[in-house]
Order: C-alpha cells, then structure tokens, then sequence
C-alpha cells in the first residue's frame, strides 16, 4: 500500500489520554509500521504486518487495542509471543501506553508460577499477553476465557513457526471468536504463514515495511575477517580499543554464549549471559543488571535475545555471523534506537564470505571492512584506561591507606620503578598476543563448498536440503529428533545454504544420526547426508587499493 507519511502523532487523532502516555515515553514522531497501521486497526481491519524487531511494531497494536473501551473484567484482547521475553516487554511497554486509561495487562508464560497467574486470571484482566504453551496450558485447565476476546494479535509468527508452535496458534484461534480482529506482525513469509492468514483473516490489510528502511541509517555495519581460532582475542582488542559503553554479543549455541562469557569475566569484562537453559529468575536478573548498567556486556543467543529492547546499547556484535539476512536484521537493531548511533560488528570468517554477500544483498545494506585493531592500537587503549582508572582512584581518595607503604618502598627504591611495579601487579601484562597467521592455499589445491570446521567435540555434516527446498531449522532439528532419538539441544550449529545444510552433531553419536538421517524424508525429499570434507578455507578477496 502507498500512503503519504505525515511524521505526526497529531494526525493520528489518538485520545489524549494515550497522547499523554506517548508524550512521557519519548516518542516524537511514529515510526513508519505505526503511522500506516494504526488508523486501519483503530477501525477494526485485519492487519497483515510485514516489519522487523525494532520497528515500533508494538505500539502499532498496543495503540488500537488500548484506545477500546474495556468493560469489565473478561480478556477483550490477546496477544501471543514466542518467547517470554518478548512477552514481558511487550507487557512493559503495553503498560506505559495504558497508564492513564482503565485498562489492565497481565503475562502469562512459561517458568513462572501458574497459582500466581490463575490467581490473577481470577482477579480479572483486560489485555493478555502470553506465550503458545502457557496460554493453551490456562485455556486447558479452564483458567482463561477467551470468549469476550475481540483482538487477537500474532506477534512474530515466523519465529513461532520456526520454534514449532503453529499447532498451539491454530487451536488457540479456533477458540476465540470469529468476528474478532486478527492481527499479524511478521519478518518474513513463510508458505506457512500465509496459509495461517487466509484460514484465520478476513480480508488483511498487508503491510510492509522495506528492509532497507528497517536498518536505522545512524547505525555503523562493520565486518573484520577473523579466523576461527582468533576470535576470542579479536573481541578482547576491540573491547579495550573501542571501550563500548553497553555491548550486547550473539553466537549460535548455548555453549558458545558460557564460553565467551566465560572468557571475559575472566579478563575482568563485566559480562553475562542469556540462553534458554537459564532459570526465569535468572534471565531476569541479568537483564535487569544489563538495563541498570550493572553488567556492561551481555552475550545472547539469538532466540534469548529477542526480549531485548533496550535504547543505549552502543554495539552489537556478532561473534558468530547470523544464519540468514533477516537473523541479521534482527540482531543489529538492537542497537541506534530511539534516534542513537550504533555499530554493529560482524566477525567472519573465510569460509563464511558467501554468507556475508548474501546478508548484503538480501538486506539490502553495506558491511565495510574494517582492519583488526594492531597490537600497538591495543597497548595504547590499555594505557589510556589505566590513567583513566588511576585519576578516579586518586580523586576519589581511594589510594591514600597505601600511602605510607609507598613512603617505606621509597627510601630504597626507584619511584618511577615502584610505580610500574604497582601498576604491574595491580594491571597484569601489557603484551597482547599476535594472531594466527593464515597458511597459504598450497597450489592448485581445489576448493570445495563443503569446507569448513566444527567445534571441538563436534562433526560437520553435509545434507543434500537447502534454503530453495524452503527448509527451517525447527524441520531439521525434528527430523534429527524424530528419526536418530537426539534432541535438537545436542545439535550445534546450522547453515542453510541455498541447495545444501550444514548441521554439526557430537562425534560420539555421528555414525547414529547418519544411518538415522539416510532413512528420512523432510519436506517429501529423501535426504542424503555425509560427513562434510575438511578442505583449507576459501580466502577473502583482497580489498581493493584506491
């Protein structure tokens, strides 16, 4: 649809108890996705949403829904998230939306108390938001009507789809009311999508919002080639040169996340991490400690990280490069919100160039390269913030206890020695260690597409499916959970190509899923799967000289 923007919330005739609400969260002018759904969902239409993490895609249907006249205290809208943490901020944000309007928001979702929310289900709500299998969970048990619902929005359906929750959305629809409203917000497509949208809506308005316009112009995209084994200290350099104020770092896997977060708090980062495995109460806690400043670097899967809506994060780094353009979309804005700079930083490595064109050319947008941070750059930022922490403890007065043990060490030695020493035991080593040098490609070696390393501890497979079959992760990992007995927390890393996957899978089990995978048909394909060949890394292509 082509409508003439206006930058004005003015024009939007909103009531000026929610005007108000807007007013005292910041919001100047609505993003494009709210000025060009919210006048159509106020009057009732089914919206079909085409936008990205980041967009405003939450007040686009907060601000319909909270404009209703509530009566009473039955649910009159529903709104489903994929993961808890989406829940919770759409919560948060839907809250500050109906502050002066009488209306209530309550949470529903997984690893939190039930007693609690049937309680409170009790008490009577106006708004929902929840995950799938909570809510269906309360709809069972018969703790939640959904009767008198008159909205239902779908919020993030591709990743509900990828995560398997299509079955909970469809029986959660057929237990709602015809003639409610139906809205639907997604990144991208899927066949899966679509057919969701013509059984469950009527005559979807569709909207959306280019890529392009998605990634805020104040946000820096860079990329470094990095080797594999390299990355841990690439990341150190550029934390110490860059001295980032709030960092957020996504990788693949679970275990990936501890390890890097690992690796930093034991060079003294102030770092945490977020993936699923994690208790409620502790992914609470530490993205509460994340928003307050508590912890400065916040490393996150991806799905873990789709709850993170937070305004001054300054980079975002993807230690592992995403697995496919909109993942990347996805991660980099959550950096250059509400009108901030940003950098979004890529590590890739030789064999993944490929991957990086085609992030380029999918969304749209330009990486420049960028040269890692010399070992002299390094020295020279460790020096700096050594000064920088000496003059705080000086000003502060934090030093002077020590100061008759520097009266005593002076009379027998050097000051200027004394002080390095100090510094010394107090700063550790200031030599930075030289990265791997790459071997050169021996001549004529050949190269193969199926290159490429695995973790330790893990094989590299290689399976005749890839993103022109219109495979998705959730289908791979059921079709190894289904047909070799591995849950999908075993599998490690997964790379959709365009006519071929890569997944890696322990190599105590690898012979199982391979005699397992031979036998299975996905998506009414027989597959065939080997072990991927281990050749040397395709190089990157040399940077032009202007």
């Amino acid at each position: 649809m082509n409508e003439k923007l206006t930058g004005s919330f003015d024009a939007l005739n909103l009531s000026p108890a929610v005007a108000r609400a807007i007013n005292e969260m910041g919001f100047e002018e609505p993003t494009p996705i709210q000025e060009l759904t919210i006048p159509h969902a106020l009057e009732g239409r089914d919206i079909i949403g085409q936008a990205q993490t980041g967009t405003g895609k939450t007040a686009s249907f907060g601000i319909p829904i909270i404009e209703k006249n509530f009566s009473g205290k039955k649910p009159a809208a529903l709104i489903i998230e994929p993961t808890r943490e989406l829940a919770i901020q759409v919560s948060e944000e839907l809250g500050q939306l109906a502050k002066y309007r009488k209306c209530s928001v309550l949470t529903v979702y997984g690893g939190a108390s039930i007693v609690e929310q049937m309680k409170a289900l009790r008490q009577g709500t106006n708004i929902i938001v929840g995950t799938p299998g909570r809510i269906i969970d309360h709809l069972t048990r018969g703790t939640l009507s959904v009767g008198n619902v008159s909205t239902v929005v779908l919020d993030e359906a591709d990743e509900m789809l990828d995560m398997g929750f299509i079955a909970d959305i469809e029986k959660i629809l057929e237990m709602t009311p015809s003639s409610r409203q139906t809205m639907l917000y997604s990144a991208t497509m899927p066949p899966e999508i679509l057919k969701i949208a013509k059984k469950y809506m009527r005559d979807p308005l569709k909207i959306a919002i280019n890529v392009k316009d998605v990634i805020a112009p104040k946000i820096k995209q860079v990329f470094y080639e990095v080797l594999e084994r390299d990355k841990p200290e690439v990341l150190r350099r550029l934390l110490d040169v860059e001295s980032p104020e709030r960092t957020l770092i996504f990788c693949h896997t679970k275990r990936e996340v501890d390890d890097v977060s690992a690796r930093l708090q034991k060079l003294g980062y102030n770092s945490g991490a977020l993936h699923g495995d994690f208790t409620q109460s502790h992914r609470e806690d530490i993205m509460g400690k994340f928003r307050e400043g508590m912890v400065d670097i916040l490393v996150a899967t991806d799905v873990a990280g789709r709850g993170i809506d937070i305004e001054n994060i300054s980079h975002v780094i993807n230690y592992s490069i995403p697995q496919n353009p909109e993942g990347y979309v996805h991660r980099i804005g959550r950096t250059g919100r509400a009108g901030r700079t940003g950098i979004a930083v890529t590590f890739v490595t030789p064999r993944e160039y490929r991957q990086l064109q085609l992030i380029e050319r999918i969304a749209r947008t330009k990486l420049s390269r960028q040269e890692i941070p010399s070992a002299a750059e390094v020295r020279k930022a460790r020096q700096r913030q050594i000064k920088a922490d000496l003059s705080d403890v000086i000003e502060k007065g934090k030093h002077r206890t020590y100061m008759a043990i520097i009266r005593e060490l002076a009379e027998s030695a050097d000051i200027e020695e004394l002080g390095a020493a100090a510094l010394s035991l107090a700063f550790g080593s200031m030599e930075v260690p030289e990265l791997a040098k790459r071997q050169p490609r021996p001549a004529g070696e050949k190269r193969i597409e199926q290159s490429g390393m695995a973790e330790r501890g893990m094989t590299r497979l290689f399976m005749t499916l890839g993103r022109k079959d219109k495979i998705q992760t959730a289908e791979i990992l059921k079709a190894i959970a289904v047909e070799a007995g591995i849950p999908g927390k075993r599998v490690g890393r997964i790379d959709i190509m365009d006519n071929f996957t890569f997944f890696e899978v322990p190599s105590e089990i690898v012979e199982k899923v391979l005699l397992a995978m031979n036998r299975a048909v996905i998506r009414g394909k027989k597959v065939t799967v080997t072990k991927a060949k281990a050749t040397s890394s395709k190089s990157f292509p040399k940077k032009k000289r202007r």
